[in-house]
């Protein structure tokens, strides 16, 4: 794929954004846990069609979004409960519900699976929006790689919090010890424990886009960063009461 080049945007871009980017898209085109590496870009590639969708349009105006009939326009790659929730995700999240999770369980969409496609449409949505935020066109995907599917789960689940499990809210033991630094930690990283490289991939997209889990004990200034922590969370906060993310 052609990567975009920062140096031409209008406005100058740190060097460690386009390396998270670029990083991301490799990491995307591979298979994962629960997708193959050909349907996580079918995943990301959903993401995007779901900003022009009429059906989550009308939902997205409807006083229930579970009462709207029709279809998604997609490729074949995808069930319709996975295109369902990629959809979702995007336009109408704050009306998830535990019962639709667990519809979806029945439907063939398990809870690692779900949880891995979550990862997948918050990362590229997170990049794609930094595009159009700086009225840049979204990067092309990249193509994916063939390999086959890990089905990885990590010990010490429990289901404490959320609509599915996640690990348990003290330090992380074996394979996943490097997840997030002391004893314990927020509920917001845990969300995707059950799929460990989906909160790999959020924390380096949100090292580089926000803070760092080291960079969020500095309530100064980082002399990389031209907003001093005061203004970062004034912006953060601003975008998040925008989008009704009220965390």
């Amino acid at each position: 794929m052609t990567y975009f080049d920062y140096s031409n945007a209008d406005y100058p871009i740190r060097d460690d954004i386009g390396a998270a980017h670029r990083a991301y898209w490799k990491k995307l085109a591979s298979p994962g846990a629960w997708w193959t590496g050909a349907e996580r870009v079918a995943i990301a590639s959903e993401s995007r069609n779901a900003l022009v969708c009429g059906l989550c349009s009308e939902r997205k105006t409807a006083l229930s979004s579970y009462g709207s009939a029709g279809k998604h326009d997609h490729d074949d790659l995808l069930s319709e409960v996975a295109v369902d929730a990629i959809h979702r995700i995007v336009t109408d999240q704050s009306r998830i519900s535990q019962k639709y999770v667990n519809d979806n369980v029945e439907g063939g969409l398990s809870k690692p699976a779900y949880v891995e496609l979550v990862g997948v449409v918050v990362a590229t949505f997170s990049i794609d929006e930094f595009h159009r935020s700086l009225g840049l066109v979204p990067e092309d995907l990249p193509k994916p790689h063939k390999g086959q599917i890990s089905r990885y789960l990590p010990k010490y689940l429990t289901e404490d919090m959320g609509y599915v499990p996640t690990i348990r809210n003290q330090r992380p033991e074996g394979d996943e010890s490097d997840l997030w630094p002391g004893d314990k930690t927020a509920n917001v990283v845990r969300a995707l424990s059950l799929v460990p490289d989906a909160v790999r991939d959020w924390r380096e997209l949100g090292g580089a886009h926000y803070l760092s889990f080291d960079g969020m004990q500095n309530f100064g200034r980082d002399d990389s960063r031209a907003l001093n922590r005061m203004q970062i969370e004034l912006v953060a906060a601003r975008v998040s009461a925008i989008n009704q993310c009220f965390y």
